[in-house]
């Protein structure tokens, strides 16, 4: 295969995008070698030049990007919006303009102040038995605000292709379940019993009963919370799925009729589901006769103002705000309103908003050129596993089987949804709202005993991201991320397999990290390795927790690191992603003069590509809580670490052994 000519039919559809290309030339810190801080080599200068903006708790490569989408998206909006009246009735043209006028009509969401949710307070200051609770938790969930617990739809893991409901620990406002019980969180607490507090008296309630009802929240929070698992133990596969039949589940909770609970939802499960932490809702039940009524009522009613506030009149917005963004993240600005509509529209009717994102900013002939560049790192991911030393050739050939049933999807869906029976208003915003929500929530439960759907998107073509999906074994690539950094209309072969080609990789490799290795071929959670195999697999990737374990990215908190076990995945994708790219690049232009660009060669353009993608700027509060949430590592580990590893770099830089950048050879990692 020509893997030049690919680049050249990628690099034409690129360019059809619609956004103007920008170049890449390195702008490079020449007061720091890169063979100490890649990192700081490759972007300090990129941060110097791009503060963070004031309604960003980050800036980055990413950002920029989403932000040149964000905007093309709104032309998109007003432009239905101005053309609504003369759409065809019931269009989604119709019903995302409405949609969007709704959210930007501030004088009328300021009128409605909290009216919205007045039924639903009256209903909670109702409830005084248990069975009323349930009753209330029951309703809830069939109008599709749900509350406490998760109920959705999924792939059962042990046979992936029937989807299966499941129900999952939620009902924390707190980022993990350590703020609620570590002192170096007592802060945090502070500050959310005050925003609880004062959504409170948002609503009428006097200042010192507000305060009591905060005290109940967090009481009540404290308690699930004791019984929630941590982010990183939820990357365990038993830890997500745990089959029981209908009577089983109601003996961990007898105080909480599953039978009921799908019949008023509307859901026939089929007899079984999973009922994913047992030790979570066996604890909910608890609660329900233990736990003093008055404080479910506070809880339910804070949950029920908390979730509304974005939603609602200013002062509502501006405390949500406050709280989430400001206190625990350190943003300084609300993002302004047609930002926060924008959102709003994603949230409620995002697929259909791509639908004609793709029409303007995606043609068909861009996803048929950008399947051949996806084909040639497959193809690179391949030799590279049946050139494993490690590895025997037992598990060998499942990894190979497991990587000839991969489904890349480019772009958008092949078929789009359809939005029949979502009735959208041009002057009700909150109703908007609800509607799409149960809307969404309804699209979601349909699935449950059909046949998993592996041509169905989880993202949205407008959004700057891409995903491995294991229970699919699908990579798949939104529109929006194929343009610069990641690559270059007018860019040679090293920038775009530095770049998007690094990202595919990423993507493959998610079927073979941490998590995505427990799942076969046909996306059920199965064990395909051998004994020796797997413990050779696990001894190479404690090495990269270990290095991800002693990267600490903020001067003011040096005890404060990444958290390896829990960006592992992550870890390794970026890793594999990255030698298998290179690889790529290698069968690409291997044998062909090597033609110097700014005086860079190929192998330095192509790792200087790959560390630009995560040039990024991010405030102490909000890289404090990533530390404790983000599956994801911090940016300027992300791009020193793979390139440290990889022998390829050292020699393209002319590092030396005992360079910062160099891993000696006992903890250097290798893993495909």
């Amino acid at each position: 295969m020509n893997f030049t000519r690919t680049l050249l039919a990628l690099a034409a559809a690129t360019a059809l995008h619609g956004v103007a290309q920008a170049q890449f030339k390195p702008d490079v810190d020449s007061s720091v070698s890169p063979c100490v801080d890649f990192n700081a080599y490759v972007n300090n200068r990129w941060v110097a030049a791009n503060p963070l903006p004031s309604d960003k708790t980050r800036w980055s490569s990413f950002d920029k990007l989403g932000e040149l989408s964000l905007n093309a998206q709104k032309t998109l909006v007003e432009a239905a919006d101005k053309g609504a009246a003369q759409a065809k009735g019931g269009s989604i043209e119709q019903k995302i303009g409405w949609f969007y006028r709704s959210a930007m009509d501030e004088a009328a969401i300021e009128r409605a102040g909290f009216d919205p949710i007045k039924p639903e307070l009256a209903a909670i200051a109702a409830l005084k038995t248990p069975q009323e609770l349930v009753a209330f938790l029951r309703d809830s969930h069939a109008r599709g605000q749900g509350g406490v617990f998760y109920f959705g739809a999924g792939a059962d893991f042990k046979n992936a292709q029937k989807q299966i409901g499941f129900a999952h620990q939620s009902g924390l406002n707190l980022p993990t379940p350590e703020y609620y019980t570590k002192d170096e969180h007592k802060d945090k607490r502070a500050a959310y019993l005050a925003h609880v507090a004062r959504l409170f008296e948002l609503t009428g309630v006097a200042p010192e009963a507000a305060k009591a009802k905060a005290a109940n929240v967090l009481a009540f929070e404290t308690r699930l919370a004791a019984s929630s698992l941590m982010p990183v133990e939820l990357r365990v596969p038993e830890n997500q799925y745990h089959l029981l039949s209908i009577e089983e589940a109601n003996k961990v909770t007898p105080h909480f009729d599953w039978a009921a609970y799908f019949k008023a939802i509307g859901v026939d499960v089929g007899g079984s589901f999973s009922l994913s932490q047992p030790k979570f809702f066996a604890n909910f039940d608890a609660m329900l006769t233990d736990t003093p009524v008055e404080q479910w009522r506070d809880y339910l009613a804070l949950q029920a103002i908390d979730n509304a506030a974005p939603n609602l009149s200013k002062a509502f917005q501006e405390q949500s705000f406050a709280f989430y963004d400001k206190t625990l993240k350190g943003q300084p600005e609300m993002a302004v309103r047609w930002k926060r509509a924008l959102g709003a529209v994603n949230g409620g009717m995002g697929q259909a908003l791509g639908q004609l994102y793709v029409k303007d900013y995606f043609p068909p002939e861009a996803k048929a050129r950008a399947q051949v560049l996806v084909d040639n790192v497959r193809a690179a991911l391949k030799e590279r596993i049946e050139k494993l030393e490690w590895m025997t050739p037992e598990t060998k050939a499942r990894a190979l089987e497991k990587w000839s049933t991969f489904l890349p999807k480019i772009g958008y869906p092949d078929k789009w949804r359809e939005w029949d029976g979502l009735t959208v208003k041009a002057d009700d915003y909150y109703a908007n709202v609800r509607a799409a929500r149960l809307f969404n929530a309804r699209y979601n439960l349909a699935k449950i005993g059909k046949a998993t759907d592996r041509y169905e998107w989880s993202m949205t073509p407008q959004t700057v991201n891409a995903y491995y999906s294991p229970s699919t074994n699908t990579i798949n690539f939104p529109a929006a991320i194929l343009q610069p950094p990641f690559f270059y209309a007018k860019g040679d072969d090293a920038l775009n397999y530095g770049g998007i080609g690094a990202v595919i990789g990423h993507e493959a490799l998610h079927g073979f990290d941490d998590k995505g290795s427990q799942f076969d071929g046909q996306g059920n959670n199965r064990n395909w390795w051998t004994k020796d195999d797997r413990e050779r697999f696990e001894a190479r990737a404690q090495r990269l927790i270990d290095q991800a374990g002693a990267y600490a990215p903020l001067k003011n908190f040096p005890d404060k690191t990444a958290n390896g076990k829990l960006t592992l995945g992550e870890n390794i994708a970026d890793l594999g992603g990255l030698n298998v790219s290179f690889d790529a690049l290698q069968k690409a232009d291997g044998g062909k003069a090597d033609p110097k660009i700014d005086g860079y060669t190929r192998e330095q353009r192509f790792f200087l590509s790959f560390a630009t993608v995560w040039a990024s700027s991010i405030r102490e509060q909000a890289q404090l809580v990533r530390l404790n949430t983000d599956p994801h590592a911090p940016s300027g580990f992300r791009a020193s670490a793979s390139p440290s590893n990889m022998p390829a770099f050292a020699k393209a830089f002319s590092c030396k052994a005992g360079d910062p950048m160099v891993r000696a050879e006992d903890v250097r990692v290798q893993i495909w």
